[in-house]
């Protein structure tokens, strides 16, 4: 994964960010709302926790962070328009948002109690790095909340998941959106992703001891809970 990745990642992102609400609840049947919120609850948010959410996009983690109790926030993502977004729906939040990658964060060591990066960690241009970014920031027992895609493990399951990812996913994306290669790499960077790494792994090699894994939807989200 290199700088070259980076910025692909940022010029997708910043040309789809106008539909990505849309897609996001559209092309999930509305699920996605839903895997946030058991994610949350399953990381123990409150009004205590202080919350460097990562990768923000439009603010959805947030929002649903702050229907929990949460109340300092702080939003990230490398996309300009994306963290626009983000402001303009989240402006009750307590914190500067930053415009940053996760594998060079300008913050303090121990920092934080929580972080979240919901459908983000794969487009790390080094995940190693990011994570190692997570465990410097979050102060002793914090938590690094993963919420990401993944291929179910029921083989036909897992066919008609990828039918509908890499035949239909596209076609209505690239419609509504205007950018059909954006909605063909979120596919590709899913398989790519479930085959290649292993979150779990990197977690370990950045110093996170206690990490636990749920699968929702028929294994088609995996959450990763690690702690500091």
């Amino acid at each position: 994964m290199t700088f070259d990745k980076k910025n692909k990642v940022k010029n997708i992102f910043d040309d789809i960010s106008g539909k990505y609400d849309l897609l996001n609840h559209l092309l999930s049947f509305g699920i996605d709302k839903r895997w946030r919120r058991k994610a949350l609850k399953l990381t123990g948010l409150n009004k205590n926790s202080f919350l460097l959410d990562v990768a923000c996009g439009t603010g959805d983690v947030a929002i649903e962070a702050k229907k929990l109790g949460v109340e300092k926030i702080v939003g990230a993502d490398f996309s300009h328009n994306m963290l626009s977004l983000f402001n303009n729906k989240s402006k009750w939040i307590i914190g500067n948002n930053v415009q940053m990658v996760a594998e060079q964060m300008p913050f303090k060591d121990n920092s934080f109690t929580n972080i979240t990066v919901a459908f983000g960690v794969r487009n790390f241009y080094d995940i190693q790095e990011g994570f190692n970014s997570f465990y410097r920031v979050l102060k002793s027992g914090g938590k690094a909340t993963i919420i990401e895609f993944s291929l179910p493990k029921n083989k036909f399951f897992a066919s008609l998941y990828k039918f509908y990812f890499k035949k239909v996913l596209p076609i209505i994306g690239g419609i509504i959106s205007g950018n059909k290669s954006a909605y063909t790499y979120l596919p590709n960077s899913v398989e790519e992703f479930d085959e290649k790494i292993n979150l779990e792994v990197l977690l370990k090699n950045s110093g996170f001891k206690k990490i636990e894994k749920h699968f929702l939807t028929f294994g088609i989200v995996q959450v990763v809970i690690a702690e500091k």
